[in-house]
């Protein structure tokens, strides 16, 4: 009897173990790089308004994201187990990779466009600037945040701007093989970009331009226009106000702001009753500078010998009178 009761109830746990193992869900397997490859692999394959879902795999492969598998950024289709998937896709999050440059993009101007001002189509996202399944590193000559691709890639969206750089100094200096020569984010950075109508974008425009014409800008600071600037006044004179800001020329040519022919034109754009002698002012001038300055060099001098001399005399005066006074207070002792 109680060899029957025994196999009763090991019969009745074996089935229970199995029944509830039978009740857990099965861990749903994500699709692999190969099933996505099998519609996408096709460089035919279309949606229904024509345009392409083609993927080349060698060239996804050679990418940045080539370690990387399809849901890892599409993670909508991580629990997809039917195909084909819906046509309409969640929007891959970047940020959850890229989170600084993500943080940064949130809090610039791109970012204001698209989520504020509602330019969804015409502001440019991650995959505007880096690409979608062919992103390279910006050390790769192919990538379009490589430096030189640098104008191009922005130049996408902003062609006026480009067609100006073109022509500007920056640009033909490049283009003679001086890779110093800046582009668009070493005046603008990357991922935080900021409007340009700003105070804090004027007020930064000095320190911009000063980090590739470091001499321009202490001679500039040491003028009223960067004494003021500095005191966070906006409404004075900065490099572009003057010089431009993609269409950059030197002065001698006659398409720049500052040449002769244009000077008195760009100093009328602050000071209405400017003429030819008042263009005559130097924004650069240098004390230090004979050749460029004579007249501010001289003065200089003269100025510092009047010092020396002042503050010479008055020592030496200061000192014959303490020996006075030594003395005096001597015989009124005696």
């Amino acid at each position: 009897m109680a060899r029957r009761l025994g196999l009763a109830l090991a019969t009745c746990l074996f089935l229970g173990f199995g029944a509830a193992a039978e009740a857990q869900p099965q861990a749903v397997k994500p699709p692999a790089n190969d099933d996505c490859l099998a519609c996408h692999g096709d460089p035919d394959a279309k949606r229904e308004n024509g345009t392409s879902i083609g993927l080349d795999d060698k060239v996804f492969a050679a990418s940045t994201h080539g370690p990387l598998a399809c849901v890892d950024c599409h993670k909508d289709l991580a629990t997809l187990q039917e195909f084909p998937h819906p046509e309409k896709l969640a929007k891959v999050a970047c940020a959850t990779c890229h989170d600084d440059e993500g943080a940064k993009y949130h809090d610039s101007i791109h970012s204001w466009a698209k989520e504020k001002a509602g330019l969804t189509a015409a502001a440019p996202a991650c995959a505007d600037c880096h690409g979608k399944h062919d992103i390279r590193g910006r050390d790769d000559a192919t990538a379009r945040v490589f430096r030189a691709n640098i104008p191009a890639t922005c130049g996408a969206c902003h062609t006026g701007v480009l067609d100006q750089y073109k022509t500007g100094i920056h640009a033909t200096t490049r283009a003679v093989g001086n890779d110093k020569a800046p582009v668009c984010i070493d005046c603008h950075t990357a991922h935080d970009i900021r409007r340009t109508d700003t105070d804090a974008s004027r007020l930064g425009v000095t320190a911009q331009c000063g980090t590739c014409h470091a001499e321009s800008m202490r001679t500039y600071r040491d003028t009223f226009h960067g004494q003021v600037t500095r005191l966070g006044f906006v409404q004075v004179a900065t490099c572009a106000d003057c010089h431009g800001a993609h269409d950059i020329f030197p002065k001698a040519d006659a398409r720049s702001m500052v040449s002769a022919s244009n000077r008195v034109t760009t100093c009328r754009k602050c000071h209405a009753d400017a003429n030819d002698n008042f263009a005559q002012y130097d924004p650069h001038a240098d004390r230090h500078d004979k050749a460029r300055s004579a007249s501010l060099y001289y003065t200089g001098k003269f100025m510092d010998g009047l010092l020396m001399t002042v503050f010479g005399l008055f020592g030496i005066h200061t000192a014959l009178w303490l020996a006075r006074g030594l003395r005096e207070r001597g015989r009124a002792k005696k």
